[in-house]
């Protein structure tokens, strides 16, 4: 079992360098938010949209959904507060209700399995200083709309080329943040401030580069696993008595 824990300690080594850099940085998203209010004051609500963007560009396309999908806030003593986001009828578009008091608070976006993105810092009363951009797109890369008239604001994020959205035509919506006061959610109060992940892959597991170490790693361990059991049946077969008795054709002289 020794020798097989070594061997797979080994192969994982030797494999990890070798995948490419988008599968080791490729499993991230962008939280962008829809125009923000110029001022919060403390104790009033306010309606927020915002997207959660699949390497800053498309909505989610793995298997299941994403939860939770939110915003959390995090004041200079520890504590969070939390506020889930309400889909809205174009992908990736989310809105929730904020009621902040008086502070500084570093704003994230939770995005389900994707680890939460810093947007940057709210100082109420005051506004939003938005943290710099975690994962640049580059410019001039091919991007596609998925959206049509109500899109994220950032779009199309200095493209050279477009495709069209052919997709079916959503249910108008209109952009929900603004800085008018709504009625707000009841945030979720915690003590201390959850411990931020970092994540790596693609959004699907078996499409990634990862599901090739894992088969591989089975494999060698299933490799040690049989070679380990012929060796014990082999120790296990009965030796032949020392005294044989004779073959067939042989003389057999005995004295006496």
């Amino acid at each position: 079992m020794r020798r097989l824990l070594v061997a797979l300690a080994a192969m994982a080594a030797i494999l990890a360098p070798a995948l490419p850099a988008h599968a080791r940085a490729g499993f991230w998203a962008v939280t962008e938010l829809d125009p923000f209010p110029a001022q919060v004051r403390p104790d009033v609500p306010y309606t927020v949209g915002f997207w959660v963007l699949q390497h800053g560009t498309h909505p989610y396309a793995g298997p299941g959904g994403l939860d939770p999908i939110g915003l959390r806030l995090t004041g200079e003593d520890g504590t969070t507060l939390t506020f889930g986001g309400t889909p809205l009828p174009e992908p990736a578009h989310y809105a929730t209700s904020v009621k902040v008091p008086a502070g500084r608070w570093r704003v994230q976006g939770l995005q389900g399995m994707f680890a939460p993105y810093e947007i940057g810092t709210l100082t109420v009363p005051g506004g939003l200083k938005a943290a710099p951009p975690q994962f640049p797109v580059p410019a001039g890369s091919e991007v596609m709309d998925y959206w049509g008239p109500v899109k994220p604001p950032g779009f199309p994020w200095k493209a050279a080329s477009v495709i069209p959205n052919r997709l079916p035509a959503a249910t108008p919506a209109t952009s929900v943040a603004s800085a008018q006061p709504a009625g707000a959610t009841q945030p979720v109060r915690a003590t201390q401030p959850a411990q931020v992940s970092a994540a790596v892959g693609d959004s699907s597991p078996w499409r990634q580069p990862y599901a090739l170490v894992i088969v591989a790693m089975a494999a060698v361990a299933g490799t040690l696993l049989v070679q380990r059991a012929a060796r014990a049946a082999v120790r296990r077969r009965p030796h032949d008595p020392p005294e044989r008795e004779a073959r067939e054709g042989e003389e057999v002289i005995s004295a006496g």
